[in-house]
């Protein structure tokens, strides 16, 4: 199997360029960018065309441009896939309601096949700065969920707060042109806007109560959670208004009880 430094060599020669001519327009980019780390030096580009060594990711980027090669493709070549990074961060579980910032990628999509059993989050997340977690595929590949036009959050499996309306890891879509605070026409508490927002401590999905300067987060009545203030806009943001919800098909951690 052909080696990825061998892969660079090849892409250079189709373009006819020698070692000086790689420096030399690398020496440019790093120019260009204010940081001498873009230049592929004569002697580090044999090293890695016929060495093996790795470049860093400076001089990839370079020889990436100079090149007019894809840089997701590159690092491939290197076995670093960007696409399995929603899966690789899925091993590592945070306790915490988060953000999540993967993009979503260009070309065609799958769904996934079944639910992954080994999964629990205790806090809300927000999807949008993707973990894995409803599927062995990223969810950025799913095709029923449009990343480019919403936002996303993962409610904690520890987040008891909008028990029943939304309950513990549940997936909740958000639309971030919705962010003034709705302060009634509601008929019901399941027409009331929910907000996903974050603050000082983390992130959170709740109704929400303007006054005097104070955004106050107004838990399920039937959540066990007291309600939280903070000063607005200084110590929080409207992050969007919730407009959906799936919820998870695994099992549900256990209720709290009352202190």
């Amino acid at each position: 199997m052909e080696e990825a430094g061998q892969k660079l060599k090849r892409a250079r020669e189709r373009l006819r360029l020698k070692y000086r001519d790689v420096e030399e327009a690398s020496a440019r980019i790093a120019t260009r960018r204010g940081n001498d780390e873009f230049t592929v030096a004569l002697s580090r580009l044999a090293d890695i065309e016929n060495k093996g060594t790795i470049p860093t990711f400076y001089r990839l980027y370079s020889l990436c441009a100079i090149y007019r090669l894809d840089l997701a493709e590159v690092l491939s070549w290197y076995k670093v896939s960007l696409a399995e990074m929603p899966a690789d961060a899925d091993v590592i579980q945070h306790a915490r309601t988060h953000a999540i910032g993967f993009q979503p990628e260009e070309g065609d999509v799958q769904s996934p096949l079944q639910l992954d059993p080994g999964l629990d989050l205790t806090k809300t997340a927000f999807l949008s700065r993707l973990i894995q977690r409803w599927g062995r595929l990223p969810l950025m590949l799913l095709n029923n969920i449009d990343l480019k036009n919403f936002r996303y959050g993962l409610v904690g499996t520890d987040d008891w707060s909008m028990h029943p309306y939304i309950p513990p890891g549940s997936l909740v879509v958000i639309d971030d042109t919705r962010r003034r605070i709705v302060t009634s026409g509601w008929t019901s508490e399941f027409d009331r806007p929910i907000y996903f927002l974050e603050h000082r401590d983390g992130y959170a999905c709740s109704w929400c109560t303007l006054k005097n300067g104070l955004l106050i987060l107004q838990p399920s009545p039937v959540s066990f959670c007291e309600p939280e203030s903070f000063a607005y806009p200084d110590e929080i943001e409207v992050i969007g208004q919730v407009t959906q919800v799936a919820m998870t098909l695994g099992q549900t951690p256990s209720r709290p009880s009352r202190s």
